[in-house]
């Protein structure tokens, strides 16, 4: 069977919202949510086996080109939200779509997709499909998680 026909990588993280990320209303300022964002990114890219890290070493580097945010509600000060990243797509680019909730309620904050694309390290030359490693790391995956 092939990737496509297997469910795909998830992680959720949970944090408190810092007094730091707040403005005078302690609502979380619209841009931090980038940031929460890349913290659930980075637990799936580790839960794939395929982290930053990895995937320098395997040669290739995988910008964001396309992000998407919409909120529903705001995050507040020592709020505990959940944020929840799920690949997509894998075949042609990483597309990774996140929910953001309240960790207790479970109420929809945000929710938001990024775009990631492979890059060659050495030539620096996006690829038009994605690499055989990570093929390869989502297969194991799937073969782990069955």
């Amino acid at each position: 069977m092939t990737p496509a026909e297997h469910p795909l990588p998830q992680a959720e993280i949970c944090l408190t919202i810092p007094f730091h990320d707040v403005d005078m209303m302690h609502i979380v300022w619209h841009g931090h949510y980038v940031r929460y964002l890349e913290i659930a990114r980075c637990a799936l890219l580790d839960e794939l086996d395929y982290n930053y890290n990895q995937m320098r070493d395997s040669g290739y580097g995988w910008p964001v080109i396309d992000m998407r945010l919409r909120y529903a509600a705001p995050a507040v000060f020592t709020q505990q939200i959940a944020i929840e990243a799920r690949l997509s797509e894998w075949e042609n680019r990483l597309k990774i779509d996140y929910t953001i909730r309240d960790a207790e309620t479970r109420k929809r904050l945000n929710r938001a997709w990024t775009v990631q694309v492979a890059v060659g390290v050495e030539d620096r030359e996006m690829r038009f499909e994605s690499p055989a490693v990570l093929r390869e790391k989502l297969a194991a995956w799937q073969q782990r998680n069955r």
